[in-house]
């Protein structure tokens, strides 16, 4: 179903790449697993069985990890009035609203699809934007629904957990026929483990190229949808300032979702490079925003 969020190509694209590459990649790990003696059936068993829990459970999981829960109407219903309203203007299915309590400016969509999309806010978000601040927050979250960035980005994460997970479970295993010398199998050792770095690395990379991306696009879907792109942007530096007054301790907890909030949780001072980065630079998404505005008549 589609609905009236600006479609993007652009997304489109960089999302079926990522995910042939990461297959690629995937597949390669595997391949190299069952060439070291690993039982392919248990290989396709436990991928698959890893992939299924990780798509299925998704929302739930992200939702614990936050302290979050559903939340009804007459529990919000100022938050939920914002998602009728965009969700009208969007002609989208309303997803499910969520809370979480925490003091950490942000907000995220997650959830294995459209229908079974979950849109949460932070309390602390809550107290920090004003309404129409808030509403251009949530037209960002609602676009990943939409575009079908979320499930994409749960999956693509699978890749990176699996190579983990088979390359230790190999280990344990004794890499399967134990009757290879001991020359032999720390050779297959060796290269489990190279091979496992490198797609561990490389579905790191494009995962994060992929969520930098997502991000803007959904920063220009939002604002397109509501029409007011200073709103989102004057979001944007408020959540960004604020999270410098946030304690370490509660950003570096909330720092394993940063590839599915609004802005990232905890941002280090300098980095080597800005393709380790799950969003883009501040300014550039403010940029972006100001063009917007410029396009629609608007001061910024």
């Amino acid at each position: 179903m589609k609905s009236r969020y600006a479609p993007d190509r652009g997304l489109s694209s960089r999302m079926a790449l990522t995910m042939v590459l990461l297959g690629l990649v995937y597949v390669l790990l595997m391949a190299v697993l069952i060439a070291a003696g690993v039982a392919w059936p248990f290989v396709l068993v436990i991928s698959v069985g890893i992939a299924w829990v990780q798509w299925y459970f998704s929302d739930k999981i992200a939702l614990h990890g936050m302290g979050a829960r559903v939340v009804t109407e007459q529990e919000a219903p100022q938050l939920h009035a914002i998602v009728d309203r965009l969700c009208a203007l969007a002609d989208m299915p309303k997803p499910r609203v969520a809370i979480s309590d925490s003091d950490v400016p942000n907000a995220f969509a997650t959830g294995r699809g459209r229908d079974q999309a979950v849109v949460c806010v932070t309390t602390g978000i809550m107290r920090r934007l004003d309404e129409a601040e808030l509403e251009g927050v949530l037209a960002h979250e609602l676009s990943h629904v939409a575009h079908n960035d979320v499930t994409v980005m749960t999956i693509a994460s699978f890749v990176a957990v699996m190579a983990g997970f088979l390359t230790r479970m190999a280990m344990w295993g004794g890499l399967g026929d134990r009757r290879r010398n001991d020359q032999n199998t720390a050779m297959l050792m060796i290269a489990v483990v190279l091979v496992s770095v490198v797609v561990y690395f490389l579905s790191y990379l494009l995962i994060r190229a992929l969520s930098r991306y997502r991000e803007l696009a959904a920063d220009r879907a939002g604002a397109m949808l509501t029409g007011r792109p200073s709103e989102l942007a004057s979001a944007l530096v408020k959540v960004s300032g604020e999270m410098a007054r946030i304690p370490t301790r509660d950003l570096r907890h909330a720092q394993a979702y940063n590839a599915f909030f609004f802005a990232p949780a905890l941002t280090p001072g300098f980095s080597i490079s800005s393709m380790f980065a799950t969003h883009p630079p501040l300014e550039r998404r403010l940029d972006q925003l100001t063009k917007i505005a410029a396009q629609l008549g608007r001061g910024a």
